[in-house]
């Protein structure tokens, strides 16, 4: 990213928890799920989480490393796509995090019955854990978004920090 993001700053202050995230980031870059699909994960995640950070982060990655557009960025922050497969992913990225992780047999099926693949099931369930730790530490640390990126604020949920703040 150019530099050490704010939250790998805040992070930082317990060393094993940065290796953590740092490791599951990493493995989880080299599976199955496609970068835009994580980003599209982390934008539906932290918009139903309120995170001014990491929606601005993830919004500047969705688009100038994922190439995602516009429409598409909006779309996932609403656990959406065009793309149906897209879709049933955020579906069950969504109903993962609401229902913390208690989707049921038939929330499985669904997502069987849209073309989504066992390894692909879990690495949403990832995913989402992932950026549920990031919005979390983000919010109850109050981290500052960082000044590369345009903030970001959620549409629901109420106030939120940003840089402005």
């Amino acid at each position: 990213m150019g530099g050490v993001p704010n939250m790998a700053r805040a992070m930082a202050h317990s060393p094993a928890a940065l290796e953590g995230f740092l490791a599951l980031a990493a493995a989880l870059g080299g599976g199955v799920l496609p970068a835009a699909t994580q980003e599209r994960t982390a934008l539906a995640v932290s918009e139903a989480n309120g995170c001014s950070y990491c929606l601005s982060a993830h919004t500047h990655v969705a688009r100038e490393v994922a190439g995602l557009p516009q429409e598409e960025i909006f779309a996932a922050r609403r656990g959406t796509s065009a793309d149906p497969k897209e879709a049933a992913l955020l579906r069950l990225a969504v109903a993962v995090l609401r229902s913390r992780g208690r989707v049921g047999e038939e929330g499985i099926e669904e997502a069987r019955r849209a073309g989504i693949t066992d390894p692909e099931i879990v690495e949403v369930i990832a995913n989402v854990a992932r950026n549920i730790l990031t919005n979390y530490l983000n919010e109850a640390l109050a981290v500052d978004i960082d000044i590369e990126w345009p903030p970001v604020t959620p549409e629901e949920g109420g106030e939120r920090h940003s840089a402005a703040a």
